[in-house]
Formats: C-alpha cells, structure tokens, sequence
C-alpha cells in the first residue's frame, strides 16, 4: 500500500478524505490546509507518489502517479501508470473500510495530477462514495469514461475548481473535462479562482463548504 501522511482532526473520526498531490510534490504539500479548513472527526490520508521519470521533464525522475507524456489534449496517455496508481487508491479505500469507515463517508480529492486520479477512479469505483474534489486538473483517458465508468458514482457530488490564469494546465483544458463529464450526465460544482495553478483562500472556503455538506 502506498506510503501515507496520516492526520486526524479528532479522537472520533467518522469519514475519510484521501487527497492526491501534484507532481513533484509529497503528502506533505497539503497538510497545512487540513488545519485551515478546521473540520473536525475528519481522518486525512495524505499519500506519497512513487518515483519514477517523467517524460515532460526530460525524463527526470520525481514523484508521479504516472508519467506525462504532455499537456495537450491530443498528448499520449500514460494508461498502464494511470491504471497502477487506481489499484493503488483503491487499496488506500479499502484499508479505509477496514477501520469502519464506509464508502459514502470517503473523499476522493487531489491537486493537478493528484485530482486528475481522484476522478479517474472515483468514478469507476463500484461503492458510492461521498465526494470528488478536482483541483487545478484534468479528466485522463476521456475516451474510456462511459466504456469504464460504475454507475454507483454516476450521482457523486463534484466539486472542480481551477485558476484562471493555470499556464500549467490551462482553464481550456480542465473545461473541457467538465464538459465532457456533463455530457455523461454527471453534475459538477464548478468553481473558477483569479489564481495561476495553485490554490486560495476562497477556495479553501468553498472546499470546506462542500465537505461540511456532503459529509453532514
């Protein structure tokens, strides 16, 4: 199982949220926001990617759920990286389970390629969760989500946010990905910031707005 940063905001926890960090980064890249969003009898699982070369930066070797190949949408897709790295959330989930934590009480949720796997998996996983949170991301292997999706997500609440000035991966790019998932007939809580590919306090906000919701 992936290593993780765990941390709990209380000594009764009742839901789980397992967030994805962005390229290059660590479980510690979010820490400091599960503070900031205050929410208690959460449990975060804050896991780390594993090594590998990424084509998009000459082949250097940094933490990465899978390799990228580029940022266009007709780029080649990393399917087989993707597809590891889902089996590897999807055992995260399952170890979440095993401590009492039924499938509606978890988030899926991640920042640019983390929030990328969030929603690759979340919707082709067979037990509804409670909820996606898509950061600063994308929609990967677009042309297998109605072939793969699980109807059991069909209706999972979406949350997706990015910048307006992203010149990592653009605001084109991550609409595109709400369209497509819109035209499947999912719904998406869709939120724009004045902000490059990171995040804000505003967002932070409605983050928390959201999770308080969907696990009320």
């Amino acid at each position: 199982m992936l290593k993780s940063l765990v941390i709990e905001t209380s000594a009764e926890i009742n839901a789980s949220v397992i967030w994805l960090h962005g390229l290059g980064a660590d479980g510690h890249d979010f820490a400091p926001i599960v503070d900031e969003l205050g929410i208690a009898n959460l449990r975060f699982i804050l896991p780390h990617a594993p090594v590998r070369p990424v084509s998009i930066n000459n082949g250097h070797a940094m933490p990465a759920w899978y390799d990228i190949y580029g940022l266009n949408h007709d780029s080649q897709q990393d399917e087989s990286g993707i597809r590891e790295t889902e089996a590897n959330i999807v055992a995260l989930i399952a170890h979440e389970l095993s401590q009492g934590i039924p499938a509606q009480r978890i988030v899926l949720a991640g920042f640019s390629q983390g929030g990328a796997m969030a929603l690759h998996t979340a919707i082709r996983y067979p037990h509804r969760l409670a909820g996606i949170l898509a950061l600063s991301t994308y929609l990967p292997l677009k042309s297998f989500l109605l072939a793969d999706r699980n109807i059991a997500n069909l209706d999972v609440p979406i949350f997706m946010a990015h910048g307006e000035f992203d010149n990592v991966i653009t605001l084109a790019t991550s609409q595109a990905s709400k369209a497509a998932l819109e035209s499947a007939g999912y719904v998406i809580n869709w939120h724009e910031y004045a902000m490059g590919h990171s995040v804000c306090a505003e967002e932070i906000s409605d983050i928390r707005d959201f999770l308080t919701r969907i696990l009320a």
